[in-house]
């Protein structure tokens, strides 16, 4: 079911005090293909502020500012999500390669290697670099196989230091999640990793699952915020669900599930940080090409259709400044506006 791999990983950057934010990811596979969505919540303690970028390809761009590092001219054009302006959580490019990183603080970077000459990836451009070189999981499986880099991230919100896992997903239907396990990056690659949220780890996690599965989900499925509930109740609905609704009924089902593992606005633990509402919501619509979000505190679901926006070289960077996304509703293209683009928060 899984290839699995490893690669060694190293961290330009020294670790401070972890915190961490749950979020969950829900891929729904319709019947053939015949709908490819994934869904996933950002949830943090407080609000997070998440603009939108249309980055078109043709774009020179560094991992890093200076020192060892990937240069690369981007191959093709994305839909963004930025926050603080300063790093991209999340985006999906113009053949459907989907990408979200989430929170794991069990991740364990690896110290650097005096000597080591190895490019080094700010987290803030983890995600640009997949979506603007490759297409698909495959396409990306290679390029791991023979290639090493490090990780450097930037502190945020107080000091937390952003330890990450991703999932990506392309217009097959393939998934790969990639995660740290002391040092080393091991990767699993299946269309059955419909459902990632954060801590464990995917085998622990589903080691956990495997449980709830011999409890029957039908009589009972764990109700907590936590991030294994969250993990066994998106599975057991992802798999009961149909898979041969037409595109807006797969969008509806979608939906329902990410509802099934918010965590509930306003809602907060004492003394348990990692327990914090969601913030908002989006789907990846990878067969109609379009980008869903709703923010929790909103009215309604804006989106981006990538239809008709241009991605060819020389088009222009857009932006959408959610600061007012409660008067956001609908498809939101032509509020976009041209930019300079981000500033990476290295």
């Amino acid at each position: 079911m899984k290839v699995f791999r490893t690669i060694a990983l190293t961290v330009a950057a020294s670790i401070a005090a972890v915190a961490a934010y749950p979020c969950s990811r829900v891929v729904y596979l319709g019947e053939n293909n015949s709908t490819i969505l994934v869904g996933r919540t950002l949830d943090w303690r407080t609000p997070i502020p998440t603009n939108l970028y249309v980055y078109p390809g043709g774009i020179a761009k560094t991992s890093m500012p200076s020192g060892p590092r990937l240069e690369w001219t981007s191959k093709y054009g994305s839909v963004l999500a930025v926050g603080y302006d300063g790093g991209v959580t999340e985006g999906i490019n113009e053949h459907g390669l989907a990408m979200n990183g989430l929170f794991c603080k069990m991740s364990e970077y690896r110290n650097p290697v005096e000597g080591e000459n190895v490019p080094v990836v700010s987290l803030a451009m983890m995600c640009s670099f997949f979506l603007d070189n490759f297409t698909t999981v495959d396409e990306v499986s290679q390029w791991l196989d023979t290639n090493a880099f490090a990780i450097s991230g930037e502190a945020f919100d107080g000091g937390t230091v952003s330890l990450l896992h991703w999932a990506l997903t392309d217009a097959g239907g393939n998934t790969m999640v990639m995660e740290y396990d002391h040092g080393v990056l091991k990767t699993y690659q299946s269309r059955d990793l419909t459902v990632l949220t954060n801590d464990p780890q995917l085998p622990d996690m589903e080691a956990i699952e495997n449980y709830w599965k011999a409890k029957g989900g039908s009589h009972t499925l764990p109700g907590t915020a936590s991030s294994p509930d969250r993990f066994v109740r998106a599975s057991y609905f992802i798999n009961h669900v149909p898979k041969n609704q037409s595109h807006e009924a797969a969008l509806g089902s979608l939906r329902s599930i990410m509802g099934t593992v918010s965590v509930p606005f306003g809602y907060s633990v004492q003394g348990e940080p990692n327990i914090s509402s969601t913030q908002w919501t989006s789907i990846s619509d990878i067969t109609g090409r379009k980008y869903y979000m709703h923010f929790a505190d909103s009215t309604g679901m804006m989106w981006i259709d990538m239809s008709r926006l241009r991605f060819n070289p020389g088009a222009s960077i857009l932006k959408l400044d959610t600061s007012s996304h409660s008067a956001l509703t609908g498809c939101v293209n032509d509020r976009l506006e041209k930019s300079p683009g981000f500033t990476p928060m290295w």
